[in-house]
Protein backbone atom coordinates (compact mmCIF):
# COMPACT_ATOMS: atom_id res chain seq x y z
CA UNK A 1 0.00 0.00 0.00
CA UNK A 2 1.29 3.61 -1.05
CA UNK A 3 3.09 6.10 1.67
CA UNK A 4 0.11 8.67 1.11
CA UNK A 5 -2.81 10.15 2.66
CA UNK A 6 -5.68 7.64 1.09
CA UNK A 7 -4.21 4.71 1.11
CA UNK A 8 -5.70 1.82 -1.01
CA UNK A 9 -9.02 0.23 -0.36
CA UNK A 10 -10.80 -3.65 -0.98
CA UNK A 11 -11.96 -3.80 -4.30
CA UNK A 12 -15.07 -5.17 -4.94
CA UNK A 13 -16.13 -7.34 -7.95
CA UNK A 14 -17.38 -4.34 -10.59
CA UNK A 15 -20.94 -2.94 -9.56
CA UNK A 16 -21.61 -2.25 -13.21
CA UNK A 17 -21.07 -4.81 -16.17
CA UNK A 18 -23.57 -3.03 -17.72
CA UNK A 19 -21.63 0.28 -18.15
CA UNK A 20 -18.37 -1.38 -18.44
CA UNK A 21 -20.02 -3.25 -21.79
CA UNK A 22 -21.23 -0.30 -22.96
CA UNK A 23 -17.93 1.60 -22.69
CA UNK A 24 -15.79 -1.21 -24.67
CA UNK A 25 -19.14 -1.31 -27.18
CA UNK A 26 -18.73 2.55 -27.77
CA UNK A 27 -14.13 2.43 -28.08
CA UNK A 28 -15.58 -0.38 -30.70
CA UNK A 29 -17.72 1.50 -32.38
CA UNK A 30 -15.22 5.08 -32.61
CA UNK A 31 -12.37 2.59 -33.17
CA UNK A 32 -14.40 0.87 -36.33
CA UNK A 33 -15.62 4.42 -37.53
CA UNK A 34 -11.47 5.60 -37.70
CA UNK A 35 -10.64 2.38 -39.55
CA UNK A 36 -13.23 3.20 -42.32
CA UNK A 37 -15.92 0.52 -41.01
CA UNK A 38 -13.41 -2.34 -40.35
CA UNK A 39 -14.53 -4.81 -37.56
CA UNK A 40 -12.04 -4.36 -34.47
CA UNK A 41 -10.78 -8.05 -32.94
CA UNK A 42 -11.17 -8.61 -29.32
CA UNK A 43 -6.87 -9.20 -29.39
CA UNK A 44 -6.23 -6.03 -30.83
CA UNK A 45 -8.36 -4.37 -28.70
CA UNK A 46 -6.77 -5.55 -25.82
CA UNK A 47 -3.53 -4.75 -27.47
CA UNK A 48 -3.88 -1.32 -27.63
CA UNK A 49 -5.46 -0.99 -24.08
CA UNK A 50 -2.29 -2.77 -22.98
CA UNK A 51 -0.53 0.25 -24.42
CA UNK A 52 -2.55 2.81 -23.39
CA UNK A 53 0.44 5.29 -21.62
CA UNK A 54 0.74 5.21 -17.56
CA UNK A 55 0.87 9.60 -18.21
CA UNK A 56 -2.96 9.19 -19.45
CA UNK A 57 -3.74 7.07 -16.32
CA UNK A 58 -1.95 9.80 -13.98
CA UNK A 59 -3.69 12.12 -15.48
CA UNK A 60 -7.56 10.77 -14.94
CA UNK A 61 -7.91 10.63 -18.81
CA UNK A 62 -8.00 7.02 -18.79
CA UNK A 63 -7.78 4.09 -16.47
CA UNK A 64 -10.06 0.32 -15.29
CA UNK A 65 -12.53 0.50 -12.72
CA UNK A 66 -11.86 3.87 -11.07
CA UNK A 67 -11.69 7.62 -11.90
CA UNK A 68 -8.42 9.48 -10.79
CA UNK A 69 -9.76 12.67 -9.47
CA UNK A 70 -6.71 14.28 -8.26
CA UNK A 71 -4.55 16.50 -10.01
CA UNK A 72 -0.94 16.01 -10.29
CA UNK A 73 -0.74 19.61 -9.68
CA UNK A 74 -1.99 19.45 -6.33
CA UNK A 75 0.67 16.63 -4.81
CA UNK A 76 2.48 19.92 -3.14
CA UNK A 77 4.41 17.38 -0.64
CA UNK A 78 5.24 14.78 -3.48
CA UNK A 79 6.12 17.37 -5.65
CA UNK A 80 9.71 17.95 -3.39
CA UNK A 81 10.08 14.49 -3.08
CA UNK A 82 12.55 12.52 -5.93
CA UNK A 83 10.20 10.61 -7.59
CA UNK A 84 9.15 10.34 -11.64
CA UNK A 85 7.44 9.10 -14.27
CA UNK A 86 9.30 6.81 -17.14
CA UNK A 87 11.06 9.09 -19.14
CA UNK A 88 11.54 7.09 -22.65
CA UNK A 89 15.17 7.99 -24.20
CA UNK A 90 16.36 8.07 -20.50
CA UNK A 91 18.27 5.53 -18.54
CA UNK A 92 17.62 4.00 -15.29
CA UNK A 93 18.93 5.26 -12.22
CA UNK A 94 19.08 7.45 -8.86
CA UNK A 95 17.15 10.60 -8.80
CA UNK A 96 18.99 12.05 -6.18
CA UNK A 97 22.26 10.16 -6.15
CA UNK A 98 23.55 10.88 -2.56
CA UNK A 99 24.86 7.92 -1.26
CA UNK A 100 26.97 9.64 1.64
CA UNK A 101 25.02 8.57 4.86
CA UNK A 102 26.66 11.57 6.70
CA UNK A 103 24.73 14.10 5.04
CA UNK A 104 21.28 12.98 5.80
CA UNK A 105 19.33 14.41 9.07
CA UNK A 106 20.32 12.90 12.65
CA UNK A 107 17.36 13.81 14.58
CA UNK A 108 13.63 12.91 13.93
CA UNK A 109 11.99 15.42 12.35
CA UNK A 110 10.22 17.77 14.57
CA UNK A 111 6.13 17.00 15.88
CA UNK A 112 3.67 18.95 17.49
CA UNK A 113 4.12 19.01 20.99
CA UNK A 114 1.49 16.98 22.10
CA UNK A 115 2.61 14.13 20.35
CA UNK A 116 6.39 12.00 20.12
CA UNK A 117 7.90 9.57 18.31
CA UNK A 118 8.14 6.07 19.42
CA UNK A 119 9.80 2.32 18.13
CA UNK A 120 7.02 -0.61 18.05
CA UNK A 121 8.31 -3.29 19.40
CA UNK A 122 6.59 -6.27 17.35
CA UNK A 123 7.85 -8.37 19.78
CA UNK A 124 5.35 -6.90 22.28
CA UNK A 125 2.07 -8.15 22.74
CA UNK A 126 0.59 -5.03 23.56
CA UNK A 127 2.40 -2.93 21.18
CA UNK A 128 1.45 -5.54 18.63
CA UNK A 129 -1.95 -4.69 19.18
CA UNK A 130 -1.95 -1.57 19.50
CA UNK A 131 -0.83 -1.09 15.95
CA UNK A 132 -3.47 -3.80 15.03
CA UNK A 133 -6.09 -2.18 16.72
CA UNK A 134 -5.06 1.24 14.53
CA UNK A 135 -4.93 -0.29 11.41
CA UNK A 136 -8.20 -2.57 11.73
CA UNK A 137 -10.10 0.77 12.68
CA UNK A 138 -8.85 3.67 10.68
CA UNK A 139 -6.72 1.83 7.38
CA UNK A 140 -8.03 0.69 4.56
CA UNK A 141 -11.41 0.94 3.67
CA UNK A 142 -13.52 0.41 0.46
CA UNK A 143 -15.50 3.79 -1.28
CA UNK A 144 -19.02 3.05 0.57
CA UNK A 145 -17.31 2.56 4.08
CA UNK A 146 -18.33 -1.31 4.64
CA UNK A 147 -15.62 -3.01 4.01
CA UNK A 148 -12.28 -2.71 6.23
CA UNK A 149 -8.91 -4.86 6.31
CA UNK A 150 -9.33 -6.89 9.77
CA UNK A 151 -5.51 -7.55 10.31
CA UNK A 152 -4.33 -10.31 13.15
CA UNK A 153 -1.38 -10.07 15.15
CA UNK A 154 0.02 -12.97 13.29
CA UNK A 155 -0.26 -11.49 9.79
CA UNK A 156 1.37 -7.80 11.38
CA UNK A 157 4.40 -9.94 12.62
CA UNK A 158 4.95 -12.24 9.42
CA UNK A 159 4.64 -8.92 7.23
CA UNK A 160 6.66 -6.92 9.20
CA UNK A 161 9.39 -8.87 10.47
CA UNK A 162 11.28 -10.71 7.94
CA UNK A 163 14.99 -12.36 8.02
CA UNK A 164 16.92 -8.92 8.52
CA UNK A 165 14.21 -6.59 9.62
CA UNK A 166 15.01 -3.02 10.94
CA UNK A 167 13.70 -2.27 14.76
CA UNK A 168 13.54 1.23 14.14
CA UNK A 169 12.01 1.10 10.69
CA UNK A 170 8.58 0.40 12.61
CA UNK A 171 7.71 4.31 13.55
CA UNK A 172 4.58 5.28 15.60
CA UNK A 173 3.62 8.18 16.80
CA UNK A 174 1.51 8.27 20.36
CA UNK A 175 0.24 11.21 22.50
CA UNK A 176 2.81 12.02 24.58
CA UNK A 177 0.45 12.66 27.72
CA UNK A 178 -2.07 10.08 29.89
CA UNK A 179 -2.32 6.86 28.28
CA UNK A 180 0.00 7.47 24.85
CA UNK A 181 -2.42 6.26 22.40
CA UNK A 182 -1.20 5.25 19.34
CA UNK A 183 -2.33 7.77 16.23
CA UNK A 184 0.01 6.84 13.46
CA UNK A 185 2.15 3.94 12.23
CA UNK A 186 4.66 3.46 9.03
CA UNK A 187 6.59 0.26 8.48
CA UNK A 188 9.26 -0.98 6.53
CA UNK A 189 11.07 -4.20 6.18
CA UNK A 190 14.36 -4.65 4.05
CA UNK A 191 14.24 -6.26 0.14
CA UNK A 192 16.55 -6.79 -2.64
CA UNK A 193 14.69 -6.25 -5.56
CA UNK A 194 15.54 -6.92 -9.62
CA UNK A 195 14.64 -4.08 -11.68
CA UNK A 196 15.31 -4.22 -15.42
CA UNK A 197 18.14 -6.46 -14.57
CA UNK A 198 19.48 -4.16 -12.21
CA UNK A 199 19.77 -5.40 -8.69
CA UNK A 200 18.51 -2.91 -5.65
CA UNK A 201 18.53 -3.06 -1.67
CA UNK A 202 15.38 -1.16 -1.34
CA UNK A 203 12.64 -1.18 1.49
CA UNK A 204 9.10 -1.79 1.08
CA UNK A 205 7.10 0.47 2.57
CA UNK A 206 3.61 -0.08 3.92
CA UNK A 207 0.92 0.44 6.50
CA UNK A 208 0.75 4.60 6.59
CA UNK A 209 -2.01 4.72 8.80
CA UNK A 210 -3.18 7.97 10.72
CA UNK A 211 -6.09 8.33 13.01
CA UNK A 212 -9.06 9.56 11.21
CA UNK A 213 -9.64 12.40 13.80
CA UNK A 214 -5.81 13.69 13.01
CA UNK A 215 -6.10 13.67 9.23
CA UNK A 216 -5.93 17.09 8.95
CA UNK A 217 -2.87 17.56 11.45
CA UNK A 218 -1.11 16.39 7.94
CA UNK A 219 0.88 14.07 9.73
CA UNK A 220 1.36 11.13 6.76
CA UNK A 221 3.78 13.70 4.56
CA UNK A 222 5.76 14.15 8.33
CA UNK A 223 5.44 10.05 9.03
CA UNK A 224 6.73 9.92 5.36
CA UNK A 225 10.14 11.54 5.54
CA UNK A 226 10.58 10.29 9.02
CA UNK A 227 10.94 6.79 7.57
CA UNK A 228 13.17 7.96 4.50
CA UNK A 229 15.17 9.45 7.18
CA UNK A 230 15.38 6.38 8.88
CA UNK A 231 16.40 4.33 5.81
CA UNK A 232 18.85 6.62 4.36
CA UNK A 233 20.75 7.03 7.64
CA UNK A 234 21.20 2.95 7.18
CA UNK A 235 22.47 2.89 4.01
CA UNK A 236 19.14 2.26 2.25
CA UNK A 237 17.92 4.94 -0.52
CA UNK A 238 15.25 3.09 -2.76
CA UNK A 239 12.04 2.39 -1.39
CA UNK A 240 9.04 0.41 -3.21
CA UNK A 241 5.42 1.07 -2.10
CA UNK A 242 1.72 0.66 -4.46
CA UNK A 243 -1.36 2.18 -3.91
CA UNK A 244 -4.78 2.61 -5.38
CA UNK A 245 -4.70 6.61 -5.34
CA UNK A 246 -3.10 7.99 -7.86
CA UNK A 247 0.82 9.83 -6.61
CA UNK A 248 3.21 11.28 -8.63
CA UNK A 249 5.94 8.59 -9.88
CA UNK A 250 4.08 5.60 -10.92
CA UNK A 251 5.83 3.15 -12.62
CA UNK A 252 3.06 0.49 -13.64
CA UNK A 253 -0.48 0.21 -12.85
CA UNK A 254 -2.42 -3.46 -12.04
CA UNK A 255 -6.34 -4.64 -12.05
CA UNK A 256 -7.74 -6.69 -9.63
CA UNK A 257 -10.01 -9.60 -10.41
CA UNK A 258 -11.97 -11.55 -8.54
CA UNK A 259 -12.80 -15.53 -7.75
CA UNK A 260 -16.20 -15.79 -6.22
CA UNK A 261 -16.21 -18.97 -3.88
CA UNK A 262 -19.17 -18.71 -1.45
CA UNK A 263 -21.47 -16.60 -3.84
CA UNK A 264 -24.58 -16.07 -1.23
CA UNK A 265 -22.03 -14.56 1.08
CA UNK A 266 -20.26 -12.02 -1.19
CA UNK A 267 -24.09 -11.06 -2.75
CA UNK A 268 -25.28 -10.45 0.89
CA UNK A 269 -22.48 -8.30 1.61
CA UNK A 270 -22.33 -6.23 -1.36
CA UNK A 271 -19.61 -7.56 -2.41
CA UNK A 272 -21.06 -9.08 -5.64
CA UNK A 273 -24.28 -7.89 -7.47
CA UNK A 274 -26.81 -10.49 -8.55
CA UNK A 275 -26.59 -10.53 -12.36
CA UNK A 276 -29.66 -9.45 -14.37
CA UNK A 277 -32.04 -12.11 -14.66
CA UNK A 278 -30.18 -14.81 -13.19
CA UNK A 279 -31.24 -16.25 -9.89
CA UNK A 280 -28.67 -16.84 -7.07
CA UNK A 281 -29.10 -20.57 -7.45
CA UNK A 282 -27.51 -20.51 -11.17
CA UNK A 283 -25.15 -17.85 -9.64
CA UNK A 284 -23.69 -20.42 -7.60
CA UNK A 285 -23.67 -23.37 -9.61
CA UNK A 286 -21.72 -21.03 -12.36
CA UNK A 287 -19.06 -20.23 -9.65
CA UNK A 288 -18.54 -23.40 -8.21
CA UNK A 289 -15.03 -25.18 -8.14
CA UNK A 290 -14.88 -28.71 -10.37
CA UNK A 291 -13.51 -31.56 -8.60
CA UNK A 292 -10.47 -33.38 -9.64
CA UNK A 293 -11.34 -35.41 -12.76
CA UNK A 294 -8.98 -37.45 -15.34
CA UNK A 295 -10.27 -34.46 -18.05
CA UNK A 296 -8.66 -32.13 -15.17
CA UNK A 297 -6.25 -33.98 -12.97
CA UNK A 298 -4.56 -32.58 -10.00
CA UNK A 299 -0.89 -32.17 -10.49
CA UNK A 300 0.83 -35.52 -9.45
CA UNK A 301 3.20 -34.61 -6.36
CA UNK A 302 0.92 -31.58 -5.52
CA UNK A 303 1.23 -31.06 -2.15
CA UNK A 304 1.88 -28.74 0.50
CA UNK A 305 5.20 -27.39 1.09
CA UNK A 306 7.68 -28.21 4.23
CA UNK A 307 10.97 -27.61 5.29
CA UNK A 308 12.85 -29.78 2.91
CA UNK A 309 11.25 -27.67 0.39
CA UNK A 310 13.33 -24.33 0.86
CA UNK A 311 16.29 -24.83 -1.11
CA UNK A 312 14.65 -26.09 -4.09
CA UNK A 313 11.89 -23.75 -3.63
CA UNK A 314 13.67 -20.76 -3.42
CA UNK A 315 15.85 -21.85 -6.64
CA UNK A 316 12.71 -22.28 -8.78
CA UNK A 317 10.92 -19.14 -7.53
CA UNK A 318 14.36 -16.97 -8.11
CA UNK A 319 14.91 -18.49 -11.71
CA UNK A 320 11.11 -18.19 -12.15
CA UNK A 321 10.77 -14.52 -11.00
CA UNK A 322 14.22 -13.22 -13.08
CA UNK A 323 11.77 -13.02 -16.18
CA UNK A 324 10.04 -10.01 -14.94
CA UNK A 325 10.91 -6.45 -15.25
CA UNK A 326 10.26 -5.99 -11.50
CA UNK A 327 10.57 -8.95 -8.71
CA UNK A 328 11.79 -9.55 -5.40
CA UNK A 329 15.09 -11.43 -5.08
CA UNK A 330 14.61 -14.31 -2.27
CA UNK A 331 17.15 -15.74 -0.42
CA UNK A 332 16.43 -19.44 1.26
CA UNK A 333 15.79 -17.60 4.98
CA UNK A 334 13.21 -14.87 3.36
CA UNK A 335 11.76 -18.22 1.38
CA UNK A 336 11.05 -19.87 4.80
CA UNK A 337 10.02 -17.05 6.85
CA UNK A 338 8.02 -16.09 4.21
CA UNK A 339 6.48 -19.17 3.02
CA UNK A 340 6.86 -21.40 6.17
CA UNK A 341 6.62 -19.20 9.19
CA UNK A 342 3.13 -18.11 8.65
CA UNK A 343 1.57 -21.71 8.02
CA UNK A 344 0.28 -21.67 11.74
CA UNK A 345 0.22 -23.43 14.84
CA UNK A 346 -1.01 -27.52 15.56
CA UNK A 347 -2.76 -29.76 13.39
CA UNK A 348 -5.87 -29.21 10.71
CA UNK A 349 -8.85 -28.06 12.26
CA UNK A 350 -11.55 -30.32 11.28
CA UNK A 351 -9.73 -31.80 8.62
CA UNK A 352 -9.69 -28.97 6.75
CA UNK A 353 -6.64 -27.64 4.90
CA UNK A 354 -5.50 -25.02 8.00
CA UNK A 355 -4.28 -24.20 11.29
CA UNK A 356 -4.89 -22.00 14.41
CA UNK A 357 -3.40 -18.39 13.44
CA UNK A 358 -2.39 -19.68 9.96
CA UNK A 359 -1.68 -16.69 7.51
CA UNK A 360 -0.25 -18.43 4.40
CA UNK A 361 -0.95 -21.62 2.36
CA UNK A 362 1.83 -22.74 0.52
CA UNK A 363 1.88 -25.84 -2.26
CA UNK A 364 4.49 -27.52 -3.87
CA UNK A 365 4.61 -29.77 -7.14
CA UNK A 366 7.33 -32.68 -6.38
CA UNK A 367 8.25 -34.63 -9.17
CA UNK A 368 7.76 -38.54 -8.18
CA UNK A 369 10.91 -39.34 -10.29
CA UNK A 370 13.45 -36.87 -9.88
CA UNK A 371 12.04 -35.64 -5.90
CA UNK A 372 12.93 -32.15 -7.82
CA UNK A 373 10.32 -29.06 -7.23
CA UNK A 374 8.98 -28.42 -10.34
CA UNK A 375 5.24 -26.23 -9.50
CA UNK A 376 5.07 -23.86 -6.58
CA UNK A 377 1.96 -21.29 -5.50
CA UNK A 378 0.73 -20.25 -2.46
CA UNK A 379 -1.44 -17.52 -1.24
CA UNK A 380 -2.10 -15.69 2.16
CA UNK A 381 -5.50 -14.60 3.87
CA UNK A 382 -6.65 -10.60 5.01
CA UNK A 383 -10.03 -10.61 5.95
CA UNK A 384 -12.44 -7.95 5.79
CA UNK A 385 -14.89 -6.69 8.69
CA UNK A 386 -18.03 -6.15 7.47
CA UNK A 387 -19.55 -2.95 8.73
CA UNK A 388 -22.79 -2.85 10.13
CA UNK A 389 -23.72 -6.80 8.85
CA UNK A 390 -24.71 -8.85 11.52
CA UNK A 391 -25.28 -11.59 9.50
CA UNK A 392 -21.78 -11.88 7.90
CA UNK A 393 -19.67 -9.24 10.34
CA UNK A 394 -16.18 -10.78 8.58
CA UNK A 395 -15.76 -11.28 5.13
CA UNK A 396 -13.00 -13.81 4.37
CA UNK A 397 -10.50 -12.85 1.49
CA UNK A 398 -7.88 -15.34 -0.32
CA UNK A 399 -5.25 -13.31 -2.01
CA UNK A 400 -2.63 -15.15 -4.39
CA UNK A 401 0.75 -14.57 -3.36
CA UNK A 402 3.54 -15.83 -5.22
CA UNK A 403 3.83 -19.06 -7.88
CA UNK A 404 6.34 -20.89 -10.25
CA UNK A 405 6.69 -23.13 -12.96
CA UNK A 406 9.66 -24.96 -14.63
CA UNK A 407 7.67 -25.24 -17.48
CA UNK A 408 8.38 -21.51 -17.90
CA UNK A 409 12.10 -21.71 -18.22
CA UNK A 410 14.47 -23.23 -20.71
CA UNK A 411 15.78 -27.40 -20.45
CA UNK A 412 18.70 -27.48 -18.62
CA UNK A 413 17.80 -24.28 -16.17
CA UNK A 414 18.99 -26.15 -13.23
CA UNK A 415 22.68 -26.60 -14.11
CA UNK A 416 22.34 -23.39 -15.93
CA UNK A 417 24.57 -20.19 -15.51
CA UNK A 418 21.92 -17.78 -16.72
CA UNK A 419 20.45 -15.54 -14.01
CA UNK A 420 17.81 -14.05 -16.46
CA UNK A 421 15.37 -15.65 -18.76
CA UNK A 422 13.06 -14.18 -20.95
CA UNK A 423 10.12 -13.26 -20.31
CA UNK A 424 8.08 -13.96 -23.89
CA UNK A 425 7.66 -17.64 -24.92
CA UNK A 426 7.00 -18.90 -28.27
CA UNK A 427 3.94 -20.15 -28.78
CA UNK A 428 4.42 -23.74 -27.95
CA UNK A 429 6.02 -22.83 -24.54
CA UNK A 430 3.07 -20.75 -23.25
CA UNK A 431 0.10 -22.98 -24.10
CA UNK A 432 2.55 -25.59 -22.17
CA UNK A 433 2.50 -22.87 -19.68
CA UNK A 434 -1.14 -21.59 -19.29
CA UNK A 435 -2.13 -25.27 -19.24
CA UNK A 436 0.06 -25.78 -16.12
CA UNK A 437 -0.89 -22.69 -14.37
CA UNK A 438 -4.74 -23.64 -15.29
CA UNK A 439 -3.89 -26.81 -12.87
CA UNK A 440 -1.98 -25.06 -10.17
CA UNK A 441 -4.80 -22.43 -9.64
CA UNK A 442 -7.52 -25.03 -10.01
CA UNK A 443 -5.55 -26.99 -6.98
CA UNK A 444 -5.15 -23.71 -4.76
CA UNK A 445 -9.00 -22.83 -5.44
CA UNK A 446 -9.61 -26.18 -3.99
CA UNK A 447 -7.97 -25.49 -1.05
CA UNK A 448 -9.00 -22.03 -0.51
CA UNK A 449 -12.30 -23.51 -0.67
CA UNK A 450 -12.16 -26.32 1.32
CA UNK A 451 -11.11 -23.83 3.67
CA UNK A 452 -13.94 -21.78 3.45
CA UNK A 453 -12.67 -18.63 2.14
CA UNK A 454 -15.49 -16.29 0.32
CA UNK A 455 -13.60 -14.56 -2.45
CA UNK A 456 -9.89 -15.25 -3.79
CA UNK A 457 -8.47 -12.41 -5.27
CA UNK A 458 -5.60 -11.65 -7.69
CA UNK A 459 -4.07 -8.93 -9.69
CA UNK A 460 -2.38 -8.85 -13.09
CA UNK A 461 1.11 -9.60 -12.14
CA UNK A 462 3.06 -12.24 -13.59
CA UNK A 463 1.21 -14.60 -15.61
CA UNK A 464 -2.28 -14.17 -14.41
CA UNK A 465 -3.97 -13.81 -17.95
CA UNK A 466 -3.24 -17.50 -18.50
CA UNK A 467 -5.71 -18.26 -16.03
CA UNK A 468 -8.25 -15.27 -15.10
CA UNK A 469 -10.10 -15.74 -17.89
CA UNK A 470 -10.56 -19.63 -17.42
CA UNK A 471 -10.69 -19.86 -14.27
CA UNK A 472 -13.48 -17.79 -14.06
CA UNK A 473 -11.90 -14.41 -11.80
CA UNK A 474 -14.35 -10.96 -12.25
CA UNK A 475 -12.81 -7.52 -12.96
CA UNK A 476 -12.51 -5.69 -9.57
CA UNK A 477 -13.44 -2.12 -9.41
CA UNK A 478 -9.79 -0.78 -8.67
CA UNK A 479 -6.23 -0.55 -9.46
CA UNK A 480 -3.12 -0.98 -7.72
CA UNK A 481 -0.01 1.86 -8.57
CA UNK A 482 3.47 0.64 -8.37
CA UNK A 483 6.13 3.12 -7.76
CA UNK A 484 9.83 3.45 -6.91
CA UNK A 485 10.75 6.09 -4.79
CA UNK A 486 14.33 7.93 -5.75
CA UNK A 487 14.60 5.55 -9.05
CA UNK A 488 13.89 6.63 -12.61
CA UNK A 489 13.02 4.20 -15.42
CA UNK A 490 13.18 4.76 -19.04
CA UNK A 491 10.20 3.33 -19.65
CA UNK A 492 6.62 1.94 -18.01
CA UNK A 493 6.25 -1.64 -16.73
CA UNK A 494 3.45 -3.64 -18.53
CA UNK A 495 1.13 -4.00 -15.97
CA UNK A 496 -0.96 -6.97 -17.48
CA UNK A 497 -4.08 -4.79 -18.33
CA UNK A 498 -5.96 -6.17 -21.61
CA UNK A 499 -3.05 -7.77 -22.60
CA UNK A 500 -4.73 -11.12 -23.80
CA UNK A 501 -2.22 -13.82 -22.73
CA UNK A 502 0.47 -11.85 -22.92
CA UNK A 503 2.11 -12.21 -18.92
CA UNK A 504 2.70 -9.15 -16.93
CA UNK A 505 5.64 -7.28 -16.29
CA UNK A 506 5.39 -7.10 -12.97
CA UNK A 507 6.12 -9.48 -10.25
CA UNK A 508 6.45 -8.24 -6.84
CA UNK A 509 3.53 -8.62 -4.98
CA UNK A 510 2.94 -5.96 -1.88
CA UNK A 511 1.13 -7.02 1.00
Amino acid sequence: MAPGDNPDKPNKISKNPLKDKAIMDAIQDELSKSQGGGAVDKDTLRQMLSQMNISDVVAGTSGVGQGNKKDMGQHKFWSTQPVALPEQGSSDGPIDPTTDVTKFRKEPYPLPKEYEWVVIDLSNPQELEDVRELLCLNYVEDDDATLRFNYSAEFLAWALCPPGYEKTWHVGIRVASGKRKLVAFIGAVPMTIDVNQRRLRTAEVNFLCVHKKLRSKRLAPVLIKEITRRCNVLGVFQATYTGGNVLPGIISTCQYFHRPLNVPKLVDTGFSQPQPGMPLERMVKMNDIPASTPARPQPEGFREMEEKDVEGVTKLLCEYLSRFELAPVFTEGEVRHTFLSGRGEGEYIDGKAMRAKQVVWAYVVEDPQTGEITDFISFYSLPSTVVGNEKYPILDAAYMFYYATDKALPEGWRSSETTHHPRKLDVTTRSRVGERLNRLVEGILRVAKSTQFDVFNTLTLMESNHFIADQKFKPGSGLLNYYIFNWKLSQQIHGGIGSGRDCSGIALVML
